[in-house]
Formats: C-alpha cells, sequence, structure tokens
C-alpha cells in the first residue's frame, strides 16, 4: 500500500516522532510505501512528502486559537468559526495530499489524540467522513490526560474528532490504560501497541566521533556519568534526580542532563540548577553538546543522544507520567540500569514484563540508595540486569510485536480498500 502519516510536526526527538520513524521502518520491511504531511518535517531529506504551516502546533494563529479554547468555559462564538474555517482549508490540503500521493491509507500520529491543533483534529475527521479515507489514528496522549486540556467549553469539538468514531477509522493506542480510558470514556475499541526498538540489531558500539564525549564536556573515565535523558519538564520530576545524586555522596558521581533549562516556561530549569547548587552535586546541563544529529555548534562537536547513551553508567527515570516511556525502552536497548519512578504505565504495561529496575515511588528512600550503590560497585550484578532486560525488549517491545501487531490492523481495512 501506499501510506501516509499526517500530524502536526514529524520531526526531532519527541516521542510521536520517533515512533512515527519506527513505524515508517517496519512499514516499509513489509513492503509498503510511505509519505509524509506536516507542520514540520525532518530535514534530512529521506522522506516525501508536503509541510503545511497551519498543521504545526507552533503556526501563531493555531496558538492564539489554543489560548481561547483552553482559558474559558464559555469561549466567544468567533472561535467556532475560524476553527472550522481552517478545518476546511486543512481538510483540502489533506485530500490534495491523498491525491497527489495515491494513497490508500492515512495514519493520524497523535493529532486525532491531543488537541494541539483543534482546525486539524476537525479536518481529519471531515475527510474521512466526507471521502471515507480509510484511516488509522495513532494515539499517543489524550486530551484527558493533561491538566492544560480539561478547563474548556468545546467538549462538542473533542468528542467530534478527539478522536473520532467513525467508519473506516481503526484506532492504536500505546498502553492498556489508554485503551480502557478510550473504551471507558468513548466506546471506541482500540489495539494496544507499545512503544519499539529494534532488538534485532543491538546498537554498536561508539565509534571515534562518539568515543570523545566525556572527554568534550569535561568528565573522566573514573567519573560516574548519571544520565538524565530527557526533556527539562516538571513531569519528568528532575529534581529526584538530583535527590538521588546527593544521597549518593559520592564525590565521582556527575548528574548529566540532556534537555534545554528552556523547554518549559516558568522557570522549572532554573530552579532545578538553584537546588542542585544548594546541595552541593555535581551536576551538569548539556543540552549545548546534544542535538537530534551530529553536528557543530560554537566550534565544538555536538553528539546525538545515542552518541551518549554508552557513556552513562547508570540512567535516571523519575518521570511522574508518561504516555508510554520511550527513553525507557531506549535504556533497555541499550544495555544501561535505571532507576524508574513507578508512573501508571510502566506499573500497568513494562513492569509486568519482567523488567528490573531500582524502584521508586515518590520517596529516594534508603533502600533505593543502596540499589543503586549496589549496581554502580558490581559490574557482574549490572551485566546481569541488563542482559536479562534486553531479553525482555526482544520479547515485548521489538519491531517484530509491532510488525504482527500492525499486520493484524491492516487485515481489517481490506474490504475497505479493495472497494471502489
Amino acid at each position: 500500500m501506499r501510506i501516509g502519516f499526517v500530524s502536526t510536526r514529524l520531526a526531532g526527538v519527541d516521542g510521536v516522532s520517533l515512533e512515527t520513524a519506527k513505524m515508517d521502518t517496519v512499514l516499509r520491511r513489509m513492503g509498503h510505501e510511505t509519505f509524509y504531511c506536516a507542520g514540520e518535517l525532518n530535514g534530512n531529506n529521506t522522506i516525501e512528502g508536503m509541510i503545511v504551516p497551519e498543521m504545526h502546533f507552533k503556526h501563531p494563529e493555531i496558538m492564539a486559537l489554543q489560548q481561547i479554547a483552553f482559558d474559558s468555559l464559555h469561549p466567544p462564538r468567533k472561535l467556532f468559526s475560524r476553527i472550522y474555517a481552517l478545518a476546511d482549508y486543512l481538510r483540502q490540503e489533506l485530500r490534495r495530499f491523498v491525491h497527489n500521493y495515491q494513497l490508500d491509507l492515512l495514519i493520524s500520529q497523535n493529532a486525532s489524540t491531543i488537541p494541539l491543533n483543534l482546525p486539524l483534529g476537525v479536518a481529519i475527521r471531515d475527510l474521512v467522513s466526507r471521502t471515507r479515507t480509510p484511516m488509522l489514528c495513532h494515539h499517543h496522549d489524550f486530551y484527558w490526560e493533561r491538566e492544560r486540556f480539561l478547563n474548556h467549553g468545546i467538549q462538542d469539538v473533542l468528542d467530534e474528532a478527539f478522536p473520532p468514531d467513525l467508519e473506516p477509522i481503526r484506532h492504536l493506542v500505546i498502553s492498556t490504560i489508554a485503551r480502557r480510558e478510550l473504551r471507558s470514556r468513548r466506546g471506541i475499541w482500540a489495539t494496544y501497541l507499545p512503544n519499539v526498538f529494534d532488538f534485532q540489531n543491538p546498537p554498536p558500539p561508539p565509534d571515534e566521533y562518539a568515543r570523545t564525549f566525556r572527554q568534550d564536556i569535561g568528565l573522566t573515565e573514573d567519573d560516574i556519568l548519571i544520565l538524565q535523558p530527557t526533556r527539562v519538564i516538571r513531569r519528568k520530576a528532575i529534581e529526584k534526580s538530583i535527590e538521588l545524586v546527593d544521597k549518593l555522596k559520592d564525590p565521582r558521581a556527575v548528574l548529566v542532563i540532556t534537555g534545554d533549562t528552556s523547554d518549559e516556561p516558568g522557570g522549572y530549569g532554573e530552579w532545578l540548577e538553584e537546588q542542585a547548587r544548594r546541595l552541593g552535586i555535581r551536576f551538569m546541563f548539556v543540552a549545548e553538546w546534544v542535538d537530534e544529529y551530529r553536528g557543530e555548534r560554537n566550534g565544538h562537536k555536538v553528539y546525538s543522544l545515542w552518541d551518549v547513551y554508552p557513556h552513562a553508567d547508570l540512567i535516571t527515570y523519575p518521570s511522574v507520567i508518561e504516555g508510554f516511556g520511550n527513553a525507557l525502552i531506549e535504556m533497555v536497548y541499550f544495555r544501561k540500569p535505571f532507576v524508574v519512578h513507578k508512573y501508571p504505565i510502566y506499573r500497568a504495561d513494562i513492569k509486568p514484563t519482567g523488567i528490573r529496575a531500582v524502584e521508586f515511588s515518590y520517596d529516594i528512600t534508603p533502600e533505593v540508595v543502596q540499589q543503586v550503590r549496589e549496581i554502580l560497585n558490581n559490574p557482574e550484578l549490572k551485566k546481569e540486569i541488563t542482559d536479562h532486560n534486553y531479553e525482555v525488549g526482544r520479547k515485548y517491545f521489538s519491531y517484530e510485536v509491532m510488525e504482527h501487531t500492525l499486520r493484524d490492523v491492516l487485515k481489517g481495512f481490506s474490504d475497505t480498500l479493495h472497494t471502489p
């Protein structure tokens, strides 16, 4: 088939873009052709598709609509007229995308899930309603999972398009909790598809380029690099990583945070710096050195996150909430031990697979600190844990799992696709 991905943005290292790239790889491996349509696409010239600026959630007009929609229980009437006018334009752009690339199927990547772009969600729904274009909606995080989308007066719009419930649409969710909530709230059945990695092909050892990361950021091989490989936003609870390093009381331990302190407005990054300095721990924000791709910035090398992982002795993942936890599966893939807060999806879908980790619930207890010390000081234990986790990943979170799931889902479109 010829399959088109649709989203607000398909670029960068956010979970939606990463999982879309993996799905693209699996679909192509299955023999399909893929194309893209979004407000922003990766600029690496390896994908084919359309850029429609108004699809981006950072488009000025879209941002203005969002602010009005989620700022009042009684939004003005002009909000709705503008949403539907823009939706009509975007529907025509989507139809042009389908026509230009002769697409058999569209995959909405979170654009019909979280209302970052209200007109785009409505446009996707209207396109299917008017043309019966086969659609697979891949849901990463629903609006009811985010506090900022709970204050509004647009429930009819959300019920209509986030997600849409009509034929011929099928639904994928990234957790069993989301599947249960979608069924309970909307009466919509969905298939569970976790985040995945290519466990049949382990990551290669660091090449010559990647080997110099520690040296470039001022660390030695004797330092214990504790990596926080996430954006700097409040739900990541990075203060817990700072607390862990403080309680370790090991002068060799350095907390290395890859996200930018400006990731979230409100001064969270600055507050974290204050906390770390007050406690006197060693820490580094290295966003200046880490990006999606290798390159150069201000006269020095820029590393990809995959260049950084091999240098980590331990990884912290203290998030309070995650749609799934793409970074956690990444840690398993790179055979790294990790400390994880038992966020809901972890408890529901990851822990039951047999994953071994240092777990905590809200508090960094003495038991947590002791477990971390044992792993850091016992290479055999570390290898035992990480090898075990890799086999769990191969069984439950691999490309083969995704391929098996997609084959089943795509079979459900067979009658629609062969109806003139």
